[in-house]
């Protein structure tokens, strides 16, 4: 194939979350594939690789690597890089989108891409909980030839019309993650958290270490994407077992009192409300209970470990894997874990 026509398979955007050395060898990949690139044809160099798409020479190279390593590669000294096997096991191509990357939703990616293995190209967006551009790629890659689309749907505003924009992706192609989205049509796959009733079973669990407190507050920020759902299951649990209970939508200005249990969903509000306590020589599990949304490494060594709720991400992505392998449409509740420790 000549060099012009290869430029025309080739592709790297700079939006996608991807790297740049990915998405180069998942084209020339995508080109065997469909039979466009075939044995023996000759590839650029890696400087014109790094010219041509106005990337750095380590890129190109390790996109080359990544292929030599899968078989599918071969180079002569001073006769360059040619394609050395048309046997590619990548048969699946997938579009996946987050509404943001977090330690755990990082956690969900990498068991998400180990589980595929070999078998698929990952084409990676993280929209930032921003409808409009959530919107905006749905369309711009709804024309491709995806097998999958994988999509966390959380939103600051305008999640109301997700549904919309989600129903023009055939049904089989489609995976929701996280959450289940009202208003899908048609048989779908999910792998999916209860929001509503993991915070309150979550909390029965906690109860007896509760009942030192008077009163039990959930920091819900006002501007979230944190479902409403979350508020609805702490209500459910504060009117069953009789706790006072209230919504803080600031921790930074909120009277912090002994006696009182706090539920915090953002890890800076955490951080502000371990700062504040600390500054009131408040004891942490004595004076004040806290619990935190999410696991992470840090949570267990914080204040020797503060008590958190938390969905098994890693089997989150584990699960959405098999469910692109399988080709099935199953819906499945990752379950949710209440992890005690001295904060509480």
């Amino acid at each position: 194939m000549k060099a012009q026509n290869i430029y025309q398979l080739l592709s790297i955007d700079d939006f996608s979350a991807t790297p740049k050395y990915l998405q180069l060898a998942n084209s020339i990949i995508e080109g065997i594939r469909q039979g466009k690139l075939e044995l023996n044809d000759s590839l650029p160099s890696i400087n014109e690789l790094s010219f041509e798409f106005e990337i750095s020479r380590d890129t190109a190279e390790k996109g080359y690597k990544y292929l030599k390593k899968r078989g599918l590669l071969g180079s002569i000294p001073g006769k360059g890089y040619f394609i050395k096997s048309t046997e590619t096991s990548q048969k699946l191509k997938i579009f996946l989108l987050f509404n943001k990357l977090s330690p755990h939703k990082k956690v969900i990616y990498d068991a998400f891409v180990e589980g595929l293995g070999d078998m698929a190209a990952i084409d990676f967006y993280i929209y930032n909980n921003d409808f409009h551009l959530f919107k905006q790629l749905l369309s711009q890659k709804q024309h491709e030839e995806y097998t999958h689309y994988v999509i966390i749907p959380h939103f600051l505003e305008g999640g109301e019309k997700a549904h919309d924009i989600i129903n023009d992706i055939p049904k089989e192609k489609l995976i929701l993650l996280d959450k289940e989205l009202p208003g899908i049509r048609g048989e779908h796959a999910s792998v999916y958290e209860d929001f509503e009733s993991d915070i309150y079973s979550a909390l029965e669990q906690a109860k007896s270490h509760l009942s030192k407190y008077q009163k039990l507050k959930i920091i819900f920020p006002e501007y979230t994407y944190f479902p409403d759902e979350i508020l609805t299951g702490f209500q459910h649990f504060c009117q069953e077992y009789a706790f006072g209970s209230s919504v803080v939508h600031t921790i930074e200005k909120e009277p912090i009192k002994p006696g009182e249990a706090y539920i915090t969903l953002m890890d800076q509000d955490l951080v502000t409300l371990i700062e504040r306590t600390i500054s009131m020589n408040l004891k942490v599990g004595e004076d004040i209970g806290v619990i935190s949304y999410n696991e992470s490494p840090m949570k267990r060594i914080i204040l020797n470990g503060i008590t958190t709720i938390s969905t098994n991400f890693q089997m989150m992505g584990e699960k959405a894997a098999q469910l692109v392998l399988d080709n099935t449409r199953e819906h499945i509740k990752i379950p949710f874990k209440l992890t005690l420790r001295p904060s509480l």
